[in-house]
């Protein structure tokens, strides 16, 4: 699919993907992420910009990198303009605190799905198989239920739809069972550890997904880390098991459309000043509690 060069933040850059809510320009052995205002919903891009939202998305992924660096390389060289090539100065006062420089690795093929507690599409195979991703779980368990422990859930990465869920042996067949072990290991570990943090702030990390790379035959952490993006982050003052929580991500933008008469196919609809308001104030409200 061909991009649209004006469209770009960064036309003159030379692009190596664009994303529903980022763009990555290419430098050789290294990338630059840079995280647009763009919100997508039901996998449809909006129209409306939350004004600020990058910048938050980017500060909130960069915290994680740092809390985790101890148990896990990641693939950021900086987050400081200053660092960045030279033909990115022309673009500075866009790249400021929403970009950030890395590594370009070899990906690994999977999401990395730990789930602490019964939501969302393991929620639904739960409820129609007792099992998540071929893990069985006790009978009974309510929505949203805290699981006794946390469970490596992996699914496939799919360039277009949703990505699927599949189960460790099957993922075995296709990724190197080395490669495997040290994921599934790295991911229990930085989600119990961010967990742990995360509730002493009063948040509940419901569930997450990391992404792996390989660099110079090392995996390394890449992507984006636990930001509401990628996460189900909750108040954890307001959990009620048997339900669906309130959340920190998108969610307000979620239940808005839901009231609507759209079919969930582009173009999306254009959102009310106040949705996108109070959209932004959960994640500014994210930030501020994780790096209090």
């Amino acid at each position: 699919m061909q991009t649209d060069q004006k469209s770009l933040l960064c036309p003159e850059l030379k692009l190596y993907k664009k994303g529903k809510v980022r763009e990555v320009y290419d430098f050789d052995d290294k990338l630059l992420i840079v995280a647009t205002d763009s919100i997508s919903a039901f996998d449809v891009v909006l129209p409306s910009l939350i004004p600020g939202k990058g910048g938050l998305l980017n500060k909130i992924s960069n915290f994680w990198f740092d809390f985790s660096k101890d148990m896990i390389k990641n693939h950021i060289i900086s987050a400081e303009i200053a660092d960045f090539p030279g033909e990115c100065a022309k673009y500075n006062e866009i790249l400021k605190d929403r970009s950030v420089l890395v590594w370009k690795t070899e990906m690994v093929e999977m999401e990395a799905i730990v789930r602490g507690y019964l939501s969302g599409s393991g929620y639904k195979d739960y409820l129609k198989s007792g099992a998540i991703c071929g893990i069985k779980l006790p009978p009974g368990l309510k929505e949203s239920a805290k699981l006794e422990e946390p469970l490596f859930t992996p699914s496939t990465k799919a360039e277009t739809g949703h990505d699927m869920n599949i189960d460790e042996q099957e993922l075995r067949k296709v990724i190197d069972g080395a490669i495997v072990d040290t994921i599934k290991e790295k991911s229990l570990q930085l989600y119990k550890t961010a967990a742990d943090y995360a509730l002493s702030k009063g948040i509940i990390i419901a569930d997450t997904k990391f992404e792996f790379g390989l660099l110079n035959g090392e995996i390394i952490l890449i992507d984006e880390v636990l930001t509401p993006d990628s996460s189900r982050f909750w108040p954890a003052d307001e959990y009620m098991p048997g339900q669906s929580q309130q959340s920190y991500d998108k969610q307000i933008i979620r239940n808005y459309l839901s009231t609507l008469d759209w079919d969930k196919t582009p173009p999306g609809p254009q959102l009310p000043e106040e949705i996108i308001r109070n959209t932004l104030a959960k994640y500014e409200e994210v930030y501020q509690k994780l790096s209090s």
